[in-house]
This record gives structure tokens, C-alpha cells and sequence, in this order.
């Protein structure tokens, strides 16, 4: 019997969760990087439109202060520690053009809502449903949109603002996502509904 995935919709509040698009992730000289140009211009286009309607943005970064964080995601994953404060590496992607008034949450773990105050925040802000992006889709980005679901947020995925270093890892991702836990959008259908907000 095949699985009912049934289409979520953009709320009337919907807020951009950018996840982990910083340098250490969009260049290649970072062990952890990759070169996706089209995902950092998928990202500009999205966060030029949730700016022109003033909708809450949140960025994240990964950043270890000192050794007892996450030990076991280090063990596991040795590349993380380059993401040491004042690095390079945990610094959002000039191009996003971040601003001072869009909070940057800084996490340990995979999920921006894993021992963040990232919950709390949507919640202050009235968000009533996410937008999520970033890198890398198999990675922070599908831990970020679980963990959204969790906080019983329906979550929207750009298919062209998330990307990965393996694309048939993001391609299988992106297909469970969109099956269980998210609606996998194109970034020009989410624009469309996001202008129609403007217009209720």
C-alpha cells in the first residue's frame, strides 16, 4: 500500500531558516566545503524577498569554543574543528549580505534547534511556518527540517537553495524529505507564494 504524503502550504507568518551557508561549507578549500555558486544565488533571491516583506531571517554558523563541546560529532567528523571562533570558516557567505538585524544562531550539533534558542526565538516572532535552506542537505540542513517538524512547524525546502557535496545523497535526501517530513519546492513556486502574502 503505497505512503499518503499529503502538500503543505506557507503559512501567513513564515520565517527563512539559512543554514550553515558560511565559508567553511561554500568553499572548497575547507575540507567541510564544496563549490555551489547556485545555491549561494538561490539564497540571495529568497532572502531578497523575505526582506522586501520585512519576514524574520535566521542564519546559523557551527562554532566550537572549547573541547568538551559536541566531542562526539568531532570524533566522528575531524574536519569540524577548523570551526574555531574568529575562523574564516564559521563567517556567513559575503554574498548573503547578512544583516545585523537577522539573527545568527551559532550551534554544536547538526540541528539549528539543538541546544539553540532557535524554538524560542520563532516563537517570539510569531512564526507560523519555516523556510528552510543551506547546506548541506543530507547533513544540518534535513536535521533542521526534522527537528522543525518536531516543533510542529510545517517546513518548505527551496530544491534549488540546499545542496551537498554528494548529489545522490542530496537528490535520495531531498526525495525522503519531501516525502515525510517537508514540501521540496522550486525556489520560483515559493517566491510566487510568498508574493501572494503581500496580497492578503
Amino acid at each position: 500500500m503505497a505512503l499518503v504524503s499529503r502538500t503543505l502550504n506557507v503559512g501567513s507568518k513564515p520565517a527563512l531558516i539559512v543554514v550553515d551557508v558560511v565559508n567553511g561549507f561554500t568553499d572548497p578549500d575547507c575540507a567541510l566545503g564544496t563549490a555551489c555558486p547556485e545555491v549561494v544565488s538561490a539564497n540571495k533571491a529568497l532572502l531578497a524577498e523575505f526582506r522586501r516583506q520585512k519576514i524574520p531571517i535566521f542564519f546559523t554558523t557551527v562554532v566550537y569554543y572549547h573541547e568538551s563541546q559536541a566531542t562526539i560529532f568531532r570524533q566522528k567528523l575531524p574536519a569540524l574543528e577548523c570551526l574555531q571562533p574568529n575562523s574564516h570558516w564559521i563567517k556567513v557567505d559575503a554574498a548573503l549580505e547578512r544583516r545585523v538585524s537577522e539573527p545568527l544562531i551559532e550551534k554544536q550539533w547538526a540541528s539549528a534547534f539543538f541546544g539553540t534558542d532557535l524554538a524560542n526565538q520563532l516563537m517570539a516572532c510569531g512564526a507560523d511556518s519555516l523556510v528552510v535552506t543551506g547546506l548541506t542537505t543530507s547533513g544540518c540542513v534535513r536535521a533542521t527540517v526534522v527537528d522543525g517538524l518536531q516543533h510542529n512547524y510545517a517546513v518548505l525546502i527551496p530544491r534549488e537553495a540546499v545542496g551537498d557535496r554528494d548529489l545522490a545523497v542530496h537528490e535520495a535526501s531531498l526525495y525522503d524529505l519531501n516525502k515525510k517530513y517537508a514540501d521540496v519546492v522550486l525556489l520560483s513556486d515559493l517566491l510566487v507564494r510568498l508574493r501572494l502574502l503581500t496580497d492578503q
